[in-house]
């Protein structure tokens, strides 16, 4: 085994300017090579115009395929003593193969966000029921959590998320690790170049298309909120910014009320500094929002609901307003764009949130130190994790054949 090897196996290529999850996955990245791994990143997907360049930061890149054992031989010969999947798909794809190749590699699983939990929030949602536990119930939370066991360690981006796990479905916190967005502290002098209220005009919201919750949300925004947001301030603008926008989010725009649909933002920085209020009403969804934070980093308070905000401010002052109700929520957004002492002060908030709760020299020794502990001791660490053995030796039963009796289908 390679002391310092790291192999990712990507869902797909990162697109930091297109999704937080790729975002997400460069500061994964930064993080093991600071620690000394050399990295491969792996995928079965096609690369994309806005894919970023793994090669541009001394990252490996590699293509592979599902249902075939030509990966066998890559991973046998990489031999990694890491392998992180990025989501819980790749590991029912892969993690049999790397079990049964690299059995010594610690298996790592970034989860981006709590699939099962999102799921189960569009069925309470569609019912119009509270959600519970009963929501929870479903196939992808299933699949997921049997993942977050067959692996030595999952990485969860909000408390949230580990408390319905660790509370609601009983999963092992010996499992789970706090690693949220990480970022270097932002200086003063960053701080004051950036816009002013004065400087500023518009509302703006932004969000992957791809993402059901962003198109739900912008949907939600067209039909019930904005009208009313507008019936207050005429002169108003929404500019909605997101990548992969379909005819049916572009038919969407409506120059004549104000709800412009932008499309693709080359520059997240720039069109946020611009805007002088974020809008982010989602109803449904899991993880951390990087519409926020990317709010947040361009000093762009924000209007969210409970479920936009879940995770992201802990004990501190939220850098806007969280509201449910669709008049607290016009009320709000009115309010905090014509405020001036109120903007200063929620934007100021946003800046504190970043600074104090995101830090990056608040987590980058400590997860350090976890991957060392688990290489040391990774033998009692499975030992105690019983659930995974049952569940890792089922799946080298049933996905194994299963997968092999594809390979040999497709021959």
């Amino acid at each position: 085994m390679s002391p310092k090897t790291l192999l990712i196996i990507g869902f797909v290529w990162p697109e930091p300017k297109s999704s937080a999850a790729g975002s997400r996955m460069l500061q994964l990245i930064s993080l093991f090579q600071k620690q000394g791994y050399d990295i491969t990143f792996a995928t079965t997907a096609n690369e994309s115009t806005q894919a970023f360049d793994l090669n541009s930061i001394a990252v490996k890149t590699q293509g592979i395929l599902l249902n075939d054992p030509s990966f066998d031989a890559f991973i046998t010969n990489l031999n990694p003593a890491i392998v992180l999947f990025d989501r819980f798909m790749t590991e029912e794809q892969f993690g049999w193969r790397v079990t049964e190749q690299c059995p010594d590699a610690i298996r790592i699983l970034d989860t981006e966000d709590f699939h099962g939990l999102r799921k189960g929030r569009v069925a309470a949602l569609k019912s119009k029921e509270e959600f519970s536990i009963k929501h929870l119930q479903n196939d992808t939370t299933k699949r997921e959590v049997a993942s977050m066991y067959r692996c030595d360690l999952s990485l969860m981006i909000s408390e949230a998320e580990i408390e319905i796990l660790t509370k609601q479905l009983k999963v092992d916190k010996s499992l789970l690790y706090y690693l949220p967005f990480l970022f270097e502290p932002i200086s003063e002098d960053r701080i004051s170049d950036l816009p002013d209220f004065d400087a500023r005009n518009h509302f703006i919201t932004i969000g992957n298309f791809l993402h059901p919750p962003n198109y739900d949300a912008v949907l939600y925004l067209k039909e019930v909120l904005w009208p009313l947001i507008r019936k207050k301030l005429p002169e108003v603008e929404l500019h909605v910014y997101g990548a992969y926008a379909s005819q049916k989010v572009k038919q969407l725009h409506q120059p004549k009320d104000g709800f412009l649909i932008k499309g693709y933002a080359e520059d997240v920085n720039e069109v946020m500094q611009g805007a002088k209020v974020c809008l982010a009403p989602l109803r449904f969804g899991a993880g951390l929002k990087g519409k926020l934070v990317d709010a947040m980093q361009n000093g762009t308070p924000c209007i969210m609901s409970s479920i936009a905000a879940e995770g992201m401010f802990g004990e501190f002052e939220e850098n806007g307003h969280i509201c449910n109700d669709s008049k607290a929520f016009v009320d709000r957004a009115v309010s905090l764009y014509t405020n001036k002492e109120e903007w200063q002060k929620k934007k100021s908030a946003g800046f504190n949130v970043l600074n104090q709760r995101f830090n990056i020299l608040n987590f980058e020794t400590d997860f350090s130190q976890k991957i060392s502990e688990l290489s040391e001791d990774i033998l009692k660490h499975r030992q105690d994790n019983f659930m995974g053995q049952l569940l890792r030796h089922h799946t080298l039963q049933s996905t194994k054949y299963m997968s092999k009796w594809i390979e040999a289908k497709n021959k």
